[in-house]
């Protein structure tokens, strides 16, 4: 099952909070904070690797500029710059002595008025670091996951909204979580009004079928860092990779699927509703993928160098 983010296991974490590094238990939100109320913030996740050169954050600029965007479409501006965010969270990982990390930069909107309007408000910029095993549990990215069709339904409509990271919209995303986990699954998979796939609860889907992989084109997903990752090293391996719409029977019938997410990594799908995926397990292409993206994320991919920041 999904694994829990923990209390780090080193008493000498720090996390940075509106331009300083902290000690752990010192990082706290005033009950009044607007964002704890309204879900007026906005956050990414990102990945830091155990490499040869020490630890390296995957494609931080990207999840920084895509933070940036996210502030916009709320309205928010954030009272440092994305070089800055991205210094810190390279600080916060070599402080906290993390080898590899999950890293989480959020702004919010802090107390002082619960007006919707949030006008005057303070924004506090967060950025904390620990370790976290495979998300989706123990094993998931060899053995596969189960997957349960969920009651939440994704929207097109705010499409702006849809492709951003704000902390408010993943109460649809947690509940679809835990309503697949008391269906016995691993994770949930959303669908669109009109029976279209969507995505998972914080994931986006990929299947194999006749050697090619497809995706949902983005209309209620998010555009994913670790999905565009994937398409163009499919590309460069000669995969035929399209965008486009899939329901629930594509699923079904697909030759092979997997999950894609910076906390995901890539985790294949082994089920969907009591029906097996393929052959039940980890195809051949899925394999090669993952493959492609630990060579990226890890410095063995020369030809992706550039995605990786290193922390000195």
């Amino acid at each position: 099952m999904t694994q829990p983010a923990t209390a780090p296991a080193r008493p000498d974490a720090r996390i940075w909070m509106d331009g300083a590094l902290i000690p752990w238990a010192q990082a706290t939100v005033h009950v009044l904070a607007h964002s704890l109320h309204y879900g007026s913030g906005v956050f990414e996740g990102v990945r830091a690797f155990a490499t040869d050169r020490g630890p390296a954050i995957f494609r931080l600029g990207d999840h920084i500029d895509r933070m940036f965007l996210s502030a916009e479409s709320v309205g928010m501006e954030i009272p440092h710059s994305p070089d800055a965010l991205c210094r810190a969270c390279v600080d916060t990982v070599r402080d906290s002595g993390l080898a590899a990390a999950y890293i989480r930069p959020i702004c919010f909107y802090g107390d002082g008025g619960l007006g919707l309007h949030a006008q005057g408000l303070p924004v506090h910029a967060v950025v904390a670091a620990w370790e976290w095993g495979e998300y989706l549990g123990s094993n998931s990215t060899r053995d596969g996951i189960r997957l349960h069709t969920s009651k939440i339904v994704r929207d097109r409509i705010n499409r702006p909204l849809n492709h951003s990271k704000i902390c408010g919209n993943y109460i649809y995303s947690a509940v679809a979580v835990r309503e697949a986990r008391a269906a016995g699954c691993d994770e949930a998979l959303l669908l669109e009004r009109d029976g279209r796939v969507s995505e998972g609860s914080g994931e986006n889907l990929f299947l194999v079928r006749d050697g090619a992989l497809l995706t949902p084109e983005l209309g209620s997903a998010l555009d994913g860092i670790t999905r565009r990752t994937i398409m163009e090293l499919a590309r460069a391996q000669g995969i035929e990779v399209r965008e486009t719409r899939l329901d629930r029977d594509d699923v079904l019938q697909s030759d092979e699927a997997f999950f894609t997410g910076t906390a995901a990594d890539v985790t294949p799908i082994r089920e969907l509703d009591g029906h097996a995926i393929g052959a039940g397990g980890a195809g051949p292409v899925t394999g090669r993928l993952q493959r492609c993206y630990h060579d990226a994320v890890t410095g063995r991919d020369a030809a992706r160098a550039d995605w990786l920041t290193f922390v000195q």
